[in-house]
């Protein structure tokens, strides 16, 4: 059975989240890493590779969803071909830190396309931002126009990215 593209593209809306731990068993963790590595790969493929049943590698596949493991399915775009390929690293300190602040801060960095990820961090920095955009002109405007017109942010400091030495999305 091959799940279409805009099936994958539709179960974020529709792939309940569970809290309670599920174990993982070696079969799990293949098959986690081969979606993780290509999510388009038919479930005959599929069983193929892990020498179950389609129905077994169905079945397990919905678990893992229905567990909230398997969170969504995603492109992954070349960032250089859509022109977005410079990539800064953004250390962030915030003028305080009551939960105000913080809870305020994270709902309007969620909003700026730019940002890629957002991660509270300790240390020097209170958040590191990992942003992309076209080019150096257009991190400054970003940073100008959205960044800095953000409430309670004290400093920023930039680190630009010479290179991607490593990129994976594969957690096992």
């Amino acid at each position: 059975m091959r799940l279409a593209y805009a099936q994958f593209a539709a179960l974020e809306c529709f792939i309940p989240r569970n809290d309670t731990k599920m174990t993982l068993d070696a079969t799990d963790k293949k098959l986690l890493v081969l979606l993780q590595t290509d999510c388009k790969k038919t479930t005959k493929e599929l069983s193929l590779k892990l020498n179950l049943s389609v129905t077994a590698v169905y079945e397990r596949i919905k678990k893992l969803e229905r567990e909230g493991i398997i969170k969504n399915y995603v492109a992954l775009v070349d960032k250089s071909k859509i022109e977005k390929g410079f990539v800064v690293f953004c250390h962030l300190k915030l003028i305080q830190h009551t939960k105000e602040f913080l809870t305020k801060f994270e709902s309007e960095v969620i909003q700026l396309n730019e940002v890629l990820e957002c991660h509270h961090v300790s240390g020097d920095y209170d958040y590191i931002l990992k942003v992309l955009v076209k080019d150096m002109e257009a991190y400054r405007e970003f940073l100008v126009t959205k960044l800095t017109t953000l409430q309670h942010i004290g400093s920023t400091q930039s680190t630009f990215m010479i290179s991607e030495v490593k990129s994976s999305t594969v957690v096992f």
